[in-house]
């Protein structure tokens, strides 16, 4: 029992540093191009050719020779023979000569002989041909080959989260496979003779384990699949036998309550028993002060506050990062902004406090009730207000750090 009498709390910044620190890659695997989204690329991407791999026109228009455009204004209107049209997809077969035109559209590959494109409303139609009072420059209204990409570039470096955008230069390139971070399997299991499943009624001194399905949702929002293992009493021998268990099946296992001083609080015990190396057992946090991380065997051990909120917030802070980096995410951390408080927080605490809160553009203000048991607060907010320990409250108007929550890609730098 000795971890539960040597707590000597760390900086968040610190204990940060230290899971990062210990998170070991997970491998790779190969996954087609539409399972790609949400997973985080192994290899840098490069372009496999230039893009656009042609010269062509980015609007409807005629393609014309710009040196025939010469002199044109609205008082002399140059004249254009409209000799072929092509769509996208479609490539002229005609070489334009002198004073003609190619009609194109967006898209397409500009004709032979061509060198500036006139934008359909630019010109004055008939039939067969048009009219401009405007010369044209060399280049004009046009995509040239290249522009955007060359081959060989490499435009999305290796560790960056696969987003819609991603996908888009994936199937640009042809790659119809993709070499991707596998996932680690990540173990929930929630300890307390309290918990109930989802599913019963409720009884006199027992609450609903809504931190089991909370993390399962938190996981299930960074695309990590988890193995819930049955919710363990307060029992030693029952505790420890399903850790055991889970450091076999899973890469990481996250356990709720038990990490506190209290009698039936097992989790300290089974870590020293199994011959964890403890990174941390107190942060000087609120809430959450109590989570306690360990490493065996290169597996991590989170041993999260059993409140809700507590819960949530060490999750967010701890074991988001650890798991991407673990994928070898290059952005790791949640997302920081500032906002002006919107109303009083007069709440002083000598440890940095994590309100949970809605956050609207330039403001903030916390989602409700606070402590650290509480559920309510977790559903309405977007992101956490920030306040350094040792600060004497805050008022409204006050500029605040804030942490986004929901975000698809974050930071690669902790800030706070």
């Amino acid at each position: 029992m000795k971890l539960k009498n040597n707590r000597n709390p760390i900086s968040v910044a610190e204990a940060v540093f230290r899971v990062v620190e210990r998170a070991r890659r997970t491998g790779t695997e190969t996954v087609p191009l539409a399972e790609s989204y949400g997973r985080i690329l192994v290899e840098p991407l490069a372009a496999t050719h230039d893009v656009p791999h042609f010269d062509r026109s980015p609007y409807d228009g005629f393609a014309i020779r710009s040196a025939d455009s010469a002199g044109a204004s609205r008082d002399r209107r140059i004249k254009f023979k409209v000799i072929d049209h092509i769509g996208a997809g479609d490539v002229s077969k005609v070489t334009i000569g002198d004073f003609q035109a190619v009609r194109i559209m967006t898209g397409a590959a500009l004709p032979s002989g061509a060198d500036a494109v006139v934008m359909f409303e630019q010109a004055i139609v008939t039939e067969h041909s048009f009219t401009i009072r405007k010369a044209f420059a060399p280049q004009e209204n046009l995509s040239l080959q290249g522009e955007d990409m060359r081959a060989g570039e490499t435009v999305v470096p290796a560790g960056s989260f696969i987003h819609p955008g991603t996908v888009a230069l994936l199937a640009t390139f042809g790659y119809g496979q993709v070499q991707v971070a596998r996932r680690p399997v990540v173990g929930i299991l929630s300890t307390g003779t309290e918990l109930l499943d989802v599913h019963s009624p409720l009884e006199p001194g027992k609450i609903r384990n809504s931190n089991g399905p909370m993390i399962a949702a938190q996981l299930a929002r960074m695309g990590i699949p988890y193995k819930m293992y049955d919710t363990a009493a307060d029992q030693l021998e029952e505790c420890l036998l399903t850790v055991r268990e889970a450091l076999v099946e899973t890469d990481c296992l996250i356990t709720t309550g038990g990490v506190s001083v209290g009698d039936y609080d097992y989790l300290p015990e089974i870590y020293e028993q199994i011959g964890a190396d403890v990174l941390f057992n107190k942060v000087a946090m609120r809430p959450g002060s109590v989570t306690t991380v360990a490493v065996s065997e290169g597996a991590f051990l989170f041993g999260l506050s059993g409140n809700p909120s507590a819960c949530f917030t060490g999750f967010e802070l701890f074991v988001r990062p650890a798991l991407l980096k673990m994928m070898g995410a290059d952005k790791t951390y949640l997302p920081r902004t500032t906002a002006l408080l919107a109303e009083d927080y007069p709440i002083a605490n000598p440890f940095t406090r994590f309100i949970r809160a809605v956050h609207d553009r330039t403001s903030v203000r916390p989602a409700g009730f606070n402590k650290s048991n509480a559920v309510s607060s977790i559903a309405r907010g977007n992101s956490l207000i920030v306040l350094p320990g040792g600060t004497r409250g805050y008022a409204a108007g006050d500029p605040v750090d804030v942490l986004l929550l929901g975000v698809e890609e974050g930071t690669d730098e902790w800030v706070l």
